[in-house]
Order: structure tokens, then sequence, then C-alpha cells
């Protein structure tokens, strides 16, 4: 069957069912797959897993997993390659922007992943959650790294995936908590103060913590190589302490 695979010709047993998944499939990752069973597990929510009589419920969730996984590694190095002067938090904050479920939720519907749905679940009915799609993404990219290997799915992320992600715009917000905070005080008629309470280290390297304090009240604080950057990450925790929408 392996060298069936390899020469192309396992396509020729496919039904014609299978043939226009295989199709669908092809249109998103450029090649028709090598095995099929692994994209049809990709594409089963675990709303239609069927129980096996072990009680093991066979869905996508353990594709799920291993996709996610792939993803966060490709992301993490094509952030650590195109920005190498930016800090540990910023790589993981930008990182999480880029691969949260709204966004995923987004690109798997974009890329075709919604028709591709249809094929394998027919007329059974079901209730996705939210980021459906989303789940079905990282799922099917756990597909494609098992079907083709990883350097095909680094592709695949960086070539099909990532240009549909708005990587300067999730920079911006990224950036911009400190601007949050002076907005919402300003709404709500509140007085912030920034204050450097402790600097450690030496001129080669230092570490600014600054406290921020909203109406004489101490509410967060945050660390950094920089005073601005030690403000950003205070009024970041700031920002989840005070609800305050990013």
């Amino acid at each position: 069957m392996k060298l069936l695979q390899r020469l192309g010709l396992h396509t020729l047993f496919f039904s014609s069912k299978d043939k226009r998944l295989a199709t669908s499939i092809k249109m998103i990752t450029g090649r028709k797959p090598l095995n099929l069973s692994l994209y049809r597990l990709a594409l089963t929510p675990a709303g239609l897993g069927e129980e096996t009589q072990k009680g093991f419920r066979i869905s996508n969730e353990r594709l799920e997993f291993l996709g996610d996984a792939v993803l966060g590694a490709v992301i993490a190095e094509h952030l650590f390659k195109k920005y190498p002067y930016r800090d540990e938090g910023f790589l993981t904050e930008t990182r999480s922007k880029l691969v949260n479920r709204e966004t995923l939720n987004d690109i798997g519907i974009k890329i075709g992943l919604k028709k591709t749905l249809e094929l394998v679940i027919d007329s059974r009915q079901f209730t996705g959650n939210k980021s459906l799609y989303g789940d079905i993404l990282e799922a099917f990219l756990g597909a494609v790294y098992l079907d083709r290997g990883y350097h095909f799915s680094k592709k695949l992320i960086l070539q099909r995936i990532l240009i549909h992600m708005d990587l300067e715009g999730m920079i911006s917000t990224v950036s911009n908590y400190k601007s949050k905070i002076i907005e919402w005080s300003q709404k709500e008629s509140k007085q912030v103060e920034y204050k450097v309470i402790q600097i450690h280290g030496n001129q080669r390297y230092k570490e600014f913590v600054v406290e921020l304090v909203i109406n004489g009240d101490s509410i967060a604080q945050g660390k950094g190589a920089t005073k601005k950057k030690a403000e950003q990450e205070a009024s970041k925790n700031a920002c989840e302490i005070l609800h305050i929408a990013i």
C-alpha cells in the first residue's frame, strides 16, 4: 500500500465520495492525501465521534492536540527569526494572539474547511462549538503532519495559513496595553501613575520594576529591561485585573 501511495496509484481505489474529499484536501494543501483516513478523522468533531466497545470516542481531539503543537512550533520559529531583537514576553504574547481560537476559526473557514467538513458529515446533524473550524484546522494540521511530515506542514502553515493572520495588527495590540489603561482611565475619570519602585542589575543589564497606581491604589506591577517595557507589563496585568478588553 505504501508503494501505491508513493506512486499515487492508491487513489484508483477511492470511491467517488473519497475522490471528492481527496480533491478538496488537495485544494487546501496543494497535494492529494497519502492517508485519507487521517483527514477523515481530523474532520470528525467530538459531537460526531463514534464510541468503541471499550468506551473510547473516535474523534479529532487527539489530532487537534498534535496540530496545536505543530502550529505553535512553526509560528514560534517564524517570530523568533523575524524579530531577532524582541524579548521573550513579546514573542510569547504575539504567538498567543496569532493562534487564538477566534483567529484560527476565521482562517479555517477561509481556506475551505467548512466545505470539506460537509463532505464528511453528509446530512448528519450535530451542534458544533463557536471555535469548530479553529479546532478542525488544528486537527487538520495534525493530520498533515502525520501524512506528509514536519517540513511539508511548516511550508503549508507559512504559505497558506500565516498569510491570513494580521501580524502587524496583532503586534500593535500587543504593544498597546498602556494606551488601553490611559483610555480607560479617561473614561472612568481615574488618575493613573506609573512608579519605578526598583531597579536591579548593573550598567550592562538592568531590570526595572514598575508599579501602576490608580487613584492612589496599587493595582499591578511589571518588570522589564527598560522602563517602557515594565510599564507595558504592568499595564497588561492591570488590564487583566480590571477586566479591560484588549
